[in-house]
């Protein structure tokens, strides 16, 4: 099987930039034309200026057209198993337009901005593409924040529209979701229409003349619309990221660089066939993850995926590998995070399953440490399938720094080189080139398609917080290293990186050294305040489940660790405390909650938790902190 990706695309994106962008886009169908590739006037970007596209369209209405709407788009998998779809490109094509119609019929017009709050079901992915369709920008929230979460977000965007759900599933039981819209929306005085989906059946409050359930408006809806042609410039969505305090911003996409560029880089990165690849990416729609490569980059590409509702938890310890046998998934796309957590479990659970299907590995949202990357590629992959270890952000839209299947050779924790045409480089505090072997902070040279347009309403925010660190460059907040070949390894935000004595230490290194260890799954470290070092390591780590339980919570196991991580690194990078927990603070889609385990290093008090997977592992991390406390004192 031919490889998507040639060695030459790197030289032909070398040789001009603008002209390899152009030839992605031509990908695309459009409306219109462009007339100019790029406008830069740093540090704002137009591409494909003149041009005109429907994301809907592009993702949905040619695949019917070419005669593929018998094709499936998504297996929708719900929570347990309780609910299973196949929805294919006909079927979407029906009730996207069934919900843009919908919309319009409650007086939403082109450019309002759509609030959504539902968790992993199709109704989701249709209202996202419904909003596009109508040229209605939308703003996906995740499903698990707290009402006063979802308010800030719908009044920093004005959002006047808001699409829910009655309730969620979470592991076999229901949740309920439209009260916390409720209570968001009692501050919220513009909203003027709530669009619920009945998901669970359970009894909820209405608020005449506001709330319209989604069967009774959009299923009475033509299944026919036609779609109008936006400017590529036109916003498709604001996604807000989070920071440790200031509230989150809300990062602007807009339409035809973004489409390019996330359909280019899922085609290459995943060597996308869409003829016979069933593809999966383990991410929540809610983050850009989601967006880019469980909706618009598969669809725009024809893709066939698993949209999956639930997520890995011990009481169902092989759910995946059923599923990736009863598919024959081919491409699978998750967190270091969830890899590190099934490989906690052990491979003995895959064992059972037959996983010769799976020829693509992918790994997303933080570094990955050499050692989950081998048990990734050796135990699911076969010892066959290519792990391509993406580096992108909320703000780059897209992937930026990836190997290529078919022409780069992997190294385990490298995240390699620049997706052709992106031009990343690592500088030093003067922003000059670093050499091969050497590390510093990681820049973006040159403007690419997928980036943001700016911070919603803040256009000085958004100069002050990308573009004033270095010259003439976007600083992407992670410190980076080459190594002798020039490859790129990522060692995560630099707000990560501590100061211990004077020695910058990068947190994201001390946890590779932990899970080297053959008795450690997963570790997080931060940095405390210590009044003699400015800065102090402490690692909370989980174990796995074949170390006993009395061997983990000693002193003597996390003594053993400490003086591991020294023999690794060296003394001045040996941790303070090491906590031993059975689990670390997660949210629902993996990611570890680093800023809550820096509150607890610290004694602080925890702010809202609502948002993790399970709430209780914070009181239980500061009571290991505290029983440690007194062994010491003892």
């Amino acid at each position: 099987m031919t490889a998507n990706a040639q060695p030459e695309v790197y030289e032909e994106a070398a040789r001009d930039r603008l002209a390899f962008w152009e030839k992605m886009a031509r990908r695309l169908e459009w409306a219109q034309q462009w007339d100019t590739v790029l406008e830069w006037e740093l540090p704002y970007a137009k591409w494909f200026v003149g041009g005109k596209l429907n994301a809907s369209v592009n993702c949905v209405d040619r695949h019917v057209a070419a005669g593929r709407g018998d094709k499936v788009a998504f297996h929708w998998i719900g929570d347990g198993e309780r609910d299973r779809r196949d929805v294919t490109y006909a079927d979407l094509h029906r009730q996207v337009c069934q919900a843009a119609n919908a919309l319009l019929d409650l007086g939403v017009q082109a450019g309002d901005q759509i609030a959504i709050y539902m968790p992993m079901i199709p109704e989701t992915v249709v209202a996202m593409l419904a909003c596009a369709r109508i040229g209605a920008p939308h703003t996906v929230v995740f499903c698990g924040f707290s009402a006063e979460a979802l308010r800030s977000r719908i009044l920093d965007c004005g959002c006047r529209v808001v699409i829910t759900v009655d309730g969620q599933f979470r592991r076999g039981s229901s949740a309920p979701v439209k009260p916390i819209v409720d209570d968001a929306l009692t501050a919220c005085p513009d909203v003027r229409r709530v669009l619920v989906v009945r998901r669970t059946g359970n009894d909820v409050a209405w608020t005449a003349g506001r709330d319209r359930w989604w069967h009774e408006v959009v299923d009475e809806q033509s299944v026919q619309h036609e779609a109008q042609a936006f400017d590529a410039e036109h916003p498709l969505y604001i996604m807000y990221t989070s920071g440790t305090t200031a509230k989150p911003k809300g990062i602007l996409h807009t339409t035809g660089g973004y489409l390019t560029h996330v359909s280019a880089t899922h085609h290459y990165v995943f060597d996308l066939k869409p003829e016979t690849d069933v593809y999966w990416c383990a991410a929540d729609i809610a983050w850009v993850t989601g967006h880019s490569y469980i909706v618009y980059g598969p669809l725009a590409n024809g893709a066939t995926s698993i949209l999956y509702e639930g997520t890995p938890h011990p009481g169902d310890k092989d759910r995946w590998w059923k599923l990736i046998e009863h598919h024959k998934v081919t491409i699978l796309y998750t967190a270091p995070t969830t890899i590190r957590t099934l490989m906690k479990w052990g491979a003995e659970e895959l064992e059972p399953y037959d996983l010769s299907s799976l020829r693509i590995l992918g790994s997303v949202g933080e570094p990955i440490n050499p050692e989950a990357w081998i048990w990734y590629h050796t135990h699911v992959g076969g010892s066959r399938a290519p792990v391509v270890d993406t580096w992108w952000q909320t703000e780059t839209g897209g992937i930026m720094i990836t190997p290529l299947p078919g022409i780069s050779e992997a190294k385990p924790g490298a995240a390699m080189q620049s997706f052709p045409g992106v031009s990343a480089d690592v500088v030093d505090n003067e922003g000059k080139p670093v050499p091969n072997g050497s590390g510093g902070f990681l820049v973006l040279t040159e403007p690419w398609p997928g980036m943001l347009r700016g911070i919603w309403g803040d256009d000085q925010q958004y100069r002050d917080t990308y573009w004033s660190r270095f010259k003439g460059a976007y600083f992407a907040g992670d410190g980076a290293k080459k190594d002798e070949d020039g490859d790129l390894w990522l060692l995560g935000r630099v707000d990560d990186v501590m100061n211990v004595s004077g020695h910058r230490i990068s947190t994201t290194e001390i946890e590779h050294a932990l899970v080297g260890h053959p008795s450690v799954a997963e570790a997080a470290v931060v940095g405390a305040s210590d009044a003699t070092t400015g800065q102090a390591i402490v690692a909370f780590v989980t174990v796995r489940s074949h170390v006993a339980d009395e061997v983990a919570n000693g002193e003597r196991f996390a003594e053993e660790l400490r003086n591991h991580v020294a023999a690794v690194i060296g003394p001045i990078a040996k941790p303070r405390q090491v906590i031993i927990t059975p689990e670390l603070p997660k949210t629902r889609s993996g990611k570890i909650m680093r800023r809550l385990l820096r509150d607890i290093a610290d004694g602080r008090e925890l702010g809202d938790v609502t948002t993790l997977l399970d709430a209780t592992v914070t009181d239980l991390i500061r009571e290991r902190m505290a029983d440690r406390a007194e062994e010491r004192e003892g």
